[in-house]
């Protein structure tokens, strides 16, 4: 009989260890909120930590205070959906310290949406797709599209 009573105190032991090590590592409001949550992957306390994280995103009507003519520009174009941040970067310390948001002109930033991608799932097939190897290649984008307007060439 002890061919089946050590498999299940060793189980039992590894259910003992696993609950014990559990109780030290996993945070005390981890998932407990409630009848719906019991179980859930959400810490409570983690509500405050993003609370007092500093928003580095600002949005396109902070960008029209001081750049209406850009924002009325790119509402009227193919990239109305896209933020100003999107391409320019975060706006969370612009203009009080003079951080220059100007994109850099690359290829490779307008390729982030633009190259092609053959998985028909990826709602990127909706988006105009060029091959970077033969759509001008070694030339910048902005070279001949204005991005508040790309379809305007030859700026």
């Amino acid at each position: 009989m002890n061919h089946v009573w050590r498999p299940f105190a060793v189980a039992l032991a590894g259910i003992a260890v696993l609950l014990i090590a559990r109780a030290f590592y996993v945070p005390s409001d981890f998932g407990v909120h409630g009848r719906n949550f019991t179980y859930g992957f959400h810490r409570l306390g983690n509500i405050n930590d993003w609370k007092n994280f500093k928003v580095k995103y600002r949005g396109r009507e902070y960008c029209k205070g001081c750049h209406a003519d850009k924002v009325k520009t790119i509402l009227a174009s193919p990239h109305q959906p896209i933020q100003c941040e999107n391409c320019h970067g975060p706006a969370i310390d612009h203009p009080k310290d003079k951080t220059d948001l100007s994109i850099t002109g690359s290829r490779a930033l307008c390729l982030r949406c633009h190259a092609g991608l053959p998985y028909p799932q990826s709602n990127r097939n909706d988006l105009p797709a060029v091959d970077p190897d033969t759509h001008n290649p070694g030339e910048n984008c902005v070279e001949c599209h204005n991005p508040h307007n790309p379809s305007l060439e030859d700026m």
